[in-house]
């Protein structure tokens, strides 16, 4: 936000008019965080963040997550938080889905085997 103007963002919009097979963007920041809209149509590889938190919510299809011990499918309206330092991995259940990240804005990603 800058000073004291609102600032409105139309996330299905911006996914209705994106044809990327993939696509990553910030669409808000908030504090020491960032709103990032992702909308994938395949999978994305193991990773970690080893210094924030990754907050999912679902937007459109089904974002298919995943850790060492468990399979999570988030749906629109869900959400679901990673914690720092967790290995998982991200894919969409069907052709598409669109889902609004929340993470630090300095926050790295770091490539992992499974």
């Amino acid at each position: 936000m800058n000073g004291d103007k609102l600032e409105k963002t139309d996330f299905k919009a911006i996914a209705d008019s994106t044809e990327a097979l993939y696509f990553n963007t910030i669409i808000s920041t908030v504090n020491d965080h960032i709103v990032r809209m992702g909308i994938m149509t395949s999978p994305y590889q193991w990773h970690i963040h080893p210094n924030s938190d990754e907050t999912f919510i679902g937007v459109e299809g089904i974002v298919i997550i995943e850790t060492p011990g468990e399979t999570f499918e988030l749906t629109p309206g869900a959400s679901i938080t990673i914690p720092q330092n967790m290995p998982h991995c991200t894919s969409p259940k069907g052709a598409r889905s669109v889902n609004l990240t929340i993470e630090r804005a300095d926050m790295e990603t770091v490539l992992v085997e499974r």
